[in-house]
């Protein structure tokens, strides 16, 4: 009898939860409710993948994250194109302690986004793991290009049309240390930990994290002197 009662009381228990969620009776930690806002100084967990796609189709969402994570947001107006280069949703990407280097480029928000959760739970662990030391300065190759993908007459647009990409040449750290790309990719140390190359695979595989496509230099001869980021619709690692 009690094992009868058991199953349909497990089975009904998160739908319970579930309604005193939605019924306001359930409060969450916002860290891990799925309706608050996104805190970049949050330690990842499951929520922090949703809370980030999330500011792809909910108006305010993107803005709403920068503000619950104590930083300065500088929104763009938005600009229509005829020839499918709009921009929509964009800011200054600035960098929370990493400066970007030659300018403070135009991304959409949503890609702002991820860099803030990669630079401060990927790329600065990862510098500081290999020599003590954080990044300071990025020194990256552009975001926003009307083009096709390569460059090409024909095909689909790149994510640098919308400014939804950005590629990534080189870190500057504390300590003046430069890392670049290609010099230091392909070093025989560059797997080796406190390396440059070590480093620059942590990097590459930290950025995985928080967007879709993610291409360097084993991705193709066209991405040997960048790491390419974007939050377009395709996942890709290389």
């Amino acid at each position: 009898m009690l094992r009868r009662l058991l199953v349909p009381i497990l089975l009904l228990a998160p739908l319970a939860l579930l309604g005193a969620y939605l019924g306001g009776a359930l409060q969450l930690p916002p860290r891990w409710d799925p309706r608050a806002p996104l805190d970049f100084r949050d330690a990842p967990n499951l929520m922090t993948g949703w809370k980030l796609a999330r500011m792809e189709w909910e108006e305010g969402a993107c803005a709403a994250a920068f503000a619950a994570s104590g930083l300065t947001l500088e929104r763009l107006p938005d600009r229509p194109s005829e020839v499918g280069c709009p921009l929509e949703n964009t800011v200054r990407l600035a960098g929370q302690g990493a400066r970007l280097q030659p300018n403070q480029p135009v991304v959409t928000c949503p890609l702002a986004a991820a860099w803030a959760l990669f630079e401060r739970h990927g790329l600065q662990p990862a510098a500081e793991r290999h020599f003590g030391s954080r990044v300071t300065a990025v020194r990256h190759l552009g975001t926003y290009n009307c083009r096709n993908v390569y460059g090409r007459a024909e095909g689909r647009r790149s994510q640098h049309a919308t400014a939804n990409a950005i590629d990534i040449a080189g870190f500057t750290l504390a300590n003046g240390r430069e890392i670049r790309l290609p010099r230091d990719w392909g070093s025989e140390d560059s797997a080796t930990p406190g390396t440059p190359g070590g480093f620059l695979r942590e990097a590459r595989d930290g950025a995985c994290r928080w967007f879709k496509a993610v291409l360097g230099p084993d991705y193709n001869a066209a991405h040997a002197d960048h790491f390419h980021l974007d939050r377009g619709r395709w996942s890709r690692c290389s």
